[in-house]
């Protein structure tokens, strides 16, 4: 059980919502284990439109779990907030305030639905607790980490997450602004992050060779390159049947989403093995 924080040095866009959405979407679907995607953004329904778009789903209820433990029936993190700090609750519950994408596979439990500001700071501040009651209960956990949320439950969500995926773009100001991050906060150079290299272009000068030698990183940055066809499917809400349909395409290997499946194949891969990495080392 993992909780895998996606987030970014910079302000701007960055790609991070639609690779969080693309990894936990290719996961789910290799892998038969139970997966969550928590949105943490405020008045940005980016994530939820990968996956409904225009379209509010009603909560589905969990009828295996007693009534009474419910006492809200808001759905997403709005909901949960309200009775995450009961000592009586238990992890399953969960379910009952997200969304199914894939049956006993992916779950997404949505950002709160509010343009206030200060209504959005004080249901943000359960984050961090249904993280951890989310991380007894599901397998994988991916977290789109809002970069202005309040820094006390920002800096909480960081520290409990088992990896981090930091994305960055490959605009010489945003990697010497991650290089003086690094030099600055100690905990940047912790053995759980990961930086990548997100809506990324093989063409560019700074590509992954250059800037993993810039960073002084051990091993090559993953990369994740952006995809038309993917961007669409994540518009329209069908980013499941974009990973099905191209799981089964047969194509050379300069096909661009082949290109693409493998690298988020390979992000997958560089994730679990660095779970299993840091697990080790703490037996």
């Amino acid at each position: 059980m993992a909780i895998i924080v996606f987030s970014s040095s910079e302000k701007k866009e960055t790609g991070q919502t639609l690779t969080t959405a693309a990894l936990a979407t290719y996961m789910s679907i290799e892998h038969n284990q139970k997966m969550l995607i928590v949105s943490t953004d405020f008045n940005d329904g980016t994530l939820e439109d990968c996956f409904w778009p225009q379209k509010k789903e009603e909560i589905i209820i969990d009828r295996t779990i007693p009534l009474d433990r419910i006492t809200q029936m808001d759905s997403g993190v709005e909901g949960l907030a309200k009775i995450v700090s009961s000592s009586k609750t238990s992890p399953e519950i969960i379910r009952n305030y997200s969304r199914v994408v894939l049956k006993d596979r992916l779950d997404v439990l949505v950002a709160p639905d509010t343009r206030e500001r200060t209504e959005y700071n004080k249901i943000a501040i359960a984050y961090p607790n249904i993280l951890q009651m989310a991380n007894r209960f599901y397998d994988y956990i991916f977290v789109d980490l809002n970069k202005n949320m309040n820094l006390t439950e920002y800096e909480q969500i960081m520290k409990i997450a088992d990896v981090i995926v930091l994305t960055l773009n490959q605009k010489l100001k945003s990697i010497n602004n991650f290089a003086k991050l690094r030099e600055k906060e100690q905990f940047y150079n912790s053995r759980k992050v990961i930086p990548i290299l997100d809506k990324y272009d093989k063409f560019s000068k700074y590509n992954n060779k250059n800037v993993s030698r810039c960073l002084k990183e051990k091993k090559i940055i993953p990369t994740v390159s952006y995809n038309t066809l993917f961007a669409e499917a994540c518009s329209e809400g069908k980013i499941v049947d974009y990973f099905l349909k191209m799981r089964n395409v047969k194509a050379d290997e300069t096909d661009r989403n082949k290109m693409f499946i493998y690298e988020i194949a390979e992000l997958s891969e560089c994730i679990i093995n660095k779970l299993l990495e840091l697990q080790n080392k703490k037996v």
